[in-house]
């Protein structure tokens, strides 16, 4: 049994701390500025509306701080800081966005934070602080490693859990996700997760971790928009929502699964641009609430022209003529139809850029070979490419992320780090 630290003890806090306690076995030191969570564990003011709260509250011990110093005093290593980032009222969802959208306010996780690295400088006592606040990316980098000291490491780890389930999605979560500077860093934060379920753990960099964060509420947001829609559609055509949502879900091959979740070029095919560009005629056809699928197409090619400007600005800096290459929107195939490649190539000419583009599945009736340096785009993931040497001084613009390095030439593996 270790003694572990808890900051912030709001309707998830007190929950997880309690969760961890029972389930861990651990000792928990929890603190919180406000007198509720002392008056919930004395019964005098009502819990969480949380599946198996009471038998948690009935058969769990969590002791109490008066200061964030006292924690720092009682833990062995580890603090977990839940303290609330919220939005102001009107960001809630309860009523229409404001026309400007806005940051959550993170003074109340600053200031725990500071009181910490400051408790753990004053009694020079090594700790490692697990931020479980949810956050922008880079709100870390920004507003927290400031605060840090020699006697102080900072985790990211974010929890996925639900009001009213908060216990189950804590003992039974679908990964643990785990920011660090350095992977040893996850080490006491980990073995303490072991310490109540056997999940695996996804093990990045903090910047990488804050995404992951908010991206997995907001992919959910997504599925919950694209049903809506498409629910509106059935109520104005005469077709079952959840004939259509039902079928889709049973596509566990392709929609409801890992595949395409990974950054790269845009969708392509003979019917993926086009599919979103019909049901785009139809949204305004039946008047819908909103044209989702319009907003589709019209950002896969929003994101083609971001990538264009990406290889303009090297261009532009280097003085090196450009080359895309593959034409394929499939990998290892000579197939065309609604290539992302291709729009990328329209998209560039069209701003004036001469340019090369070559495809050993497509243009059969020659050879290519990158004799001169140059701005090379690897617009199709074909593994030919991985053969092909670049002359020093060239740049290798990388969407997918699978081109190795090469000596003398700049690889951008696009949104990755390298």
């Amino acid at each position: 049994m270790s003694t572990v630290g808890w900051i912030g003890l709001g309707k998830l806090g007190v929950v997880c701390a309690l969760t961890l306690a029972k389930h861990g076995g651990h000792r928990v030191i929890g603190y919180d500025p406000s007198p509720r969570p002392a008056q919930i564990l004395r019964g005098e003011t009502p819990p969480p509306q949380e599946e198996g709260i009471e038998a948690l509250l009935a058969s769990a011990e969590l002791t109490l701080a008066s200061t964030p110093s006292q924690v720092v005093a009682s833990i062995d290593r580890v603090v977990f800081v839940a303290v609330q980032t919220p939005h102001s009222p009107a960001y809630g969802g309860e009523q229409p966005m404001p026309d400007e959208p806005s940051d959550f306010e993170y003074q109340h996780l600053v200031q725990a934070v500071r009181d910490l690295c400051r408790s753990a400088a004053l009694q020079a006592k090594p700790i490692t602080i697990a931020v479980i606040s949810t956050c922008l990316p880079g709100t870390m980098n920004r507003l927290i490693r400031p605060l840090l000291n020699e006697w102080t490491t900072l985790v990211y780890n974010p929890a996925f859990i639900a009001m009213g389930t908060t216990i189950a999605d804590y003992l039974n979560p679908e990964f643990v996700l785990l920011g660090a500077d350095d992977p040893r860093h996850v080490e006491p934060v980990l073995d303490i997760h072991a310490t109540v379920h056997d999940r695996p753990a996804q093990v990045m960099g903090i910047e990488s971790a804050e995404l992951t964060k908010v991206a997995y509420n907001v992919v959910i947001s997504t599925k919950i928009v694209v049903a809506n829609a498409l629910m509106e559609i059935c109520h104005k055509t005469g077709a079952d929502c959840d004939a259509v949502t039902d079928a889709l879900a049973a596509a566990t091959d392709r929609v409801v699964s890992a595949k395409y979740m990974r950054g790269g070029m845009g969708d392509g095919g003979h019917c993926h641009p086009r599919d979103l560009i019909a049901m785009s005629w139809l949204a305004q056809r039946l008047d819908l609430s909103t044209d989702v699928l319009g907003y589709m197409a019209r950002a896969r090619e929003a994101q083609s022209e971001w990538l264009a400007d990406l290889v303009g600005q090297w261009a532009e800096q280097s003085g090196l003529g450009v080359c895309i290459l593959g034409k394929a929107y499939k990998p290892g195939s000579d197939l065309t139809g609604g290539s992302p490649a291709l729009l990328l190539a329209h998209q560039l000419r069209d701003r004036g850029v001469d340019l090369e583009h070559w495809d050993p599945h497509v243009d059969t009736g020659g050879s290519f070979a990158p004799d001169q340096p140059g701005v090379f785009v690897i617009a199709t993931r074909h593994d030919v490419f991985l053969q092909y040497h670049f002359q020093p001084g060239s740049v290798v613009i990388d969407p997918h992320g699978y081109m190795p390095d090469q000596p003398g030439v700049t690889t951008i593996r696009v949104g990755r780090k390298t």
